[in-house]
Parts: structure tokens; sequence; C-alpha cells
């Protein structure tokens, strides 16, 4: 037979596979997990769970309740997915024709364009300003009649910078309604700035704005693959339409149902990011040496030197994330941050 193998559509040749960062070689500072594990209540679930011959709950219903009387929102605004990747896919999958366009930061996460093109939709990159922020106006200007979203990650991964809420706020007032603005806050529980964004008000203001949230990062749960997004009902239930039946594990809902009680653990690790921040900063301001400064658990320092310096750092035992155009470290645990900071200070000079 000479048949030939079903052909792929056109757009994934131009696409390749997500490639994690490296897990062995070091210590692993690469993809900004929480190197404080996660809340001791995670493990008590863990201790006692035993229904491994039932479907999960689709609705994830405890979850769920947990979820909204932990943001102030009602059920029906929520939506979850095997972390808050699914949940993008989900979004382009529900809103993007071939002809649309997205708009996005450049650098930001490689999801959004990602799954847009799959979805035969024109990704519009705007590139972040000369330290590392949204380029808010730029990406206004952006916008035409074949614009269906607008994605802003905030804080930015991979830069760490983030919108003020009144430059949001003044962004948001400009767009028009029937353009969707996902704002993704993975990060956004290690943020310390008095100004960054109260999102959840935002979603009472503006119908057209969806909030991500992850259990991945401050949670500790990366593995359990966990992430949610909160929006318009409407919008959620047209969404939920394309989520596949049994999406989000029962062990993994119930981990996050845990993880979310514990407010002392998740307080603690914030406190612990902020201080790893202060240990970079500090060393890198004696040293004049440039960085954007990161309201996330990462700090960026732009460099033209990003795949030597990964290697060096590497070879001294610890992975972290290398860009064309600089560095991406996960603040660590403090004797691992401090370990970096003398390699650096080797490597700088």
């Amino acid at each position: 037979m000479n048949e030939k193998l079903p052909i792929a559509k056109p757009q994934f040749g131009q696409l390749h596979a997500y490639v994690p960062g490296k897990t062995k070689g070091g210590v692993k500072l690469s993809a900004n997990e929480n190197p404080f594990g996660h809340s001791p209540q995670v493990t008590e679930v863990l201790a006692n769970f035993q229904a491994f011959s039932k479907y999960p709950d689709g609705s994830a219903s405890l979850l769920k309740e947990k979820v909204s009387q932990f943001l102030g929102v009602e059920a029906g605004q929520l939506i979850f997915g095997a972390g808050a990747d699914e949940v993008i896919q989900m979004i382009s999958r529900t809103l993007l024709m071939p002809g649309d366009n997205i708009i996005q930061a450049n650098p930001t996460f490689s999801q959004y364009e990602h799954h847009a093109i799959i979805e035969g939709a024109q990704v519009r990159n705007v590139p972040v300003t000369s330290d590392g922020f949204h380029d808010l106006g730029a990406m206004y200007h952006a916008i035409d009649e074949k614009t269906k979203i607008i994605w802003v990650c905030n804080p930015n991964n991979p830069t760490g910078t983030y919108l003020s809420d009144v430059a949001l706020n003044a962004f948001l007032k400009q767009v028009p309604s029937r353009i969707l603005v996902v704002l993704d806050e993975a990060y956004a529980e290690y943020a310390t700035a008095k100004d960054f964004p109260n999102s959840m008000e935002l979603l009472k203001t503006y119908p057209n704005v969806m909030v991500l949230r992850t259990f991945s990062k401050i949670f500790g749960l990366a593995s359990f693959r966990v992430g949610y997004g909160v929006g318009n009902p409407e919008l959620i239930s047209s969404l939920d339409v394309g989520r596949l039946p049994f999406n989000v594990s029962t062990i993994g809902q119930l981990v996050a149902a845990a993880a979310i009680d514990d407010t002392d653990f998740v307080k603690e690790c914030a406190v612990k990011n902020a201080e790893g921040l202060k240990q970079y900063e500090d060393f890198f301001n004696s040293k004049g040496i440039s960085y954007n400064p990161s309201q996330a658990n990462f700090i960026f320092i732009p460099t033209g030197q990003a795949k030597e310096i990964g290697q060096k750092l590497e070879t001294g035992g610890y992975i972290i994330r290398v860009f064309k155009d600089g560095i991406r470290i996960t603040i660590g645990k403090p004797e691992d941050n401090q370990a970096i900071i003398e390699l650096l200070e080797t490597i700088f000079g």
C-alpha cells in the first residue's frame, strides 16, 4: 500500500512542541516552581486518598465552592483546567477563527501565540519597553476589526514586570467591549506592589475581562496541573462546551481545595520570595548590573551573553532558563540564591 499518512494542518509546520527546561544536572531554578514545596494540609489529603476507580467530579464542585469564596465571585464565573495552560487552549479554541488576530507583548508566555496559530489566527507581537514593561499604548494601536483577544500577562513572564491598577484601568477603558482581554495572573500572589491591580474588582467593571490563575506556582502544586479562569458567566458557559470531560483529576481538585485554605503557607512563601528577590537586587545594584524589577518569583537579567551565562551556571550546579536576550532565574532557597550570586559575580567579573 502506498497510501500517505494523514496530513496535519499547515500551521503545525511552523510550530514546535513545548520544550520544558532541563530537570537533571543541577538545582532546577528554570521553571518558576515553588522551592518551599506545598502546604502540610496537602500532605494530609494525599495520605488519605483512595478513590482511584471513580471518575472525577466533572464540575469540580468542591473546588469551585472554595475558590468562589476565596475570591468573592460566583461559582458560574469559574472554569477549571489542567493548569492555566488548558484554559488558554479553551479560550483560543472557543473564540479564534482563521483571519482573526490576537495581540500580546513580546516577550511573554509562549502558549498564547502557540494556540492562536493552531486556530489559524494572526499574532500581533508588540515589543515590551526597554525596561521590560507592556507597551499598552502600542498594544492599543495594534487593534483592528479582526482583533479577538488581547493577552496581558501580569506580572509578565519572563520579564517579571507588572502593570499598575491605574495603567491597566486606563487601557481597559479604551479597548472595545467586543475584544476579550485576558489577564494572566499566574504570579499575582507573589506581587507586593501596593498598586498591583485588584482583578476581581476589574471583572465587575469590564465584562470583556477574564482572569487566569493557577495552583502551580505559589501553592506548590505544579505536578497536579490545576488552573482556572474567572470571567463573565456567558463566556464561561461557552468555554465549558469545549472543555474536556473530567479534565481535572480528583486528587488535583482535592489538594487544590486544601491548599487554598492554608493562607499562612501562601503568605510565608510570598515573604520568603520577596527576601530572595532582595538578595538578587542588592547584588545587581552593588555591581551596576541591569535587571528587570520583578513582582514574580523570578528575576530577568537582560544580556547578550545569555547562552554562555546559562552554561556556566549549569556547570556550577544550577539550571536556569535561557532566552535569546537574557536569563531568567527562579527565586530559590536563600542558600541557592547566594550560591548563584557568587557564580554570577565571577561571570560578570
